[in-house]
């Protein structure tokens, strides 16, 4: 440590007689980035990000696609399409409260089973990280990784989604919960009829909670050293 500190001096020694008095601010951040350099490697930067991005995303999938994942997480659960609120509020209304509650819980049992294919396809996606992705990954907002992930992996979950939710929602027969809602909503005069497309609705939805969970997981590996679990995240996150 005092050899460095010395090699540290001599360079700001050096620097100052070269440069004018506006340029300190400048020197010592060079003599920093010499210093840090040297116990943190672009090596260690990719391990402990990439390490980083498996434990958010292997705890937010494993969250997500049990039962009740999203159903009864309040931070993700999917309700109503925003277009059809004002059907749900006029059904509620007449009595149909326990209708609307089981067609939102079949809502969810599909992203909850939508889920459960996310694993691979985040994985793909961190094994692909580059230098360049963790300097500005690891200098970046508290979320910046779960929005690497967003841009890398939001057009194929979108693709591996659509259809399980689809045999999802299928097999929960959510059309029997849909059908007569909607069928009650369109016999109260003067109302707007509403048919969302559910399919994409729960996907878009189950894509959105499982972003929602992973930058949580981000925050607190960046900010809460017990969320550290290993040596790479201690060494990489603890320098920041």
């Amino acid at each position: 440590m005092k050899t460095i500190n010395i090699i540290a001096g001599s360079f700001l020694l050096l620097s100052l007689s070269a440069c004018k008095a506006q340029n300190i601010k400048s020197v010592f951040n060079n003599v920093n980035s010499t210093v840090n350099q040297g116990t943190l490697s672009n090596d260690d930067v990719i391990k402990g990000l990439k390490e980083a991005l498996k434990v958010g995303t292997n705890n937010s999938v494993a969250s997500t696609s049990k039962v009740d994942g999203f159903f009864k997480n309040t931070a993700i659960k999917i309700l109503f399409p925003p277009e059809a609120s004002a059907m749900e509020t006029k059904l509620r209304s007449i009595g149909m409260g326990s209708q609307c509650d089981k067609f939102i819980e079949a809502l969810n049992r599909g992203a909850e089973e939508a889920s459960k294919s996310a694993g691979p396809i985040f994985i793909d996606a961190i094994t692909k990280l580059t230098i360049s992705d963790g300097m500005k990954i690891l200098k970046g907002a508290d979320n910046a990784a779960t929005l690497y992930l967003k841009d890398n992996t939001t057009a194929q979950l979108k693709t591996a989604f659509l259809p399980i939710v689809k045999a999802a929602l299928e097999k929960v027969e959510v059309t029997k919960y849909w059908n007569p809602l909607a069928t009650a909503y369109d016999k109260i005069p003067l109302v707007t009829t509403v048919n969302p497309d559910l399919n994409t609705y729960v996907t878009t939805k189950a894509i959105d909670g499982l972003f929602k969970l992973i930058a949580g997981e981000e925050y607190k590996i960046r900010k809460d050293p017990s969320a550290r679990i290993n040596d790479i995240l201690k060494k990489v996150f603890g320098s920041l």
